[in-house]
């Protein structure tokens, strides 16, 4: 479980989302609407970036993230 729906009445949150949670488990609800920090330059770089990644993609260039992990563990 990634996230809640959640939606206003009255002042009060109503949650009606199914959930694997066991009876009388306290979540911290935060709001995610913060946005981000980058400047435009970093913006852009991150978008050259991904599009580098996405193409690389489409072409089958891919690793499996369990291997990419591996080798990031082994560099310790």
């Amino acid at each position: 479980m990634n996230r809640l729906r959640a939606r206003v009445e009255k002042g009060r949150l109503v949650l009606d989302e199914p959930t694997t949670l066991p009876d009388g488990t306290v979540l911290d609800l935060v709001l995610d609407d913060e946005g981000d920090d980058l400047t435009e330059e970093q913006r852009e770089a991150l978008h050259q970036a991904l599009t580098r990644s996405l193409d690389s993609a489409d072409k089958g260039a891919v690793r499996p993230a369990s291997a990419i992990i591996d080798e990031l563990r082994a560099r310790r």
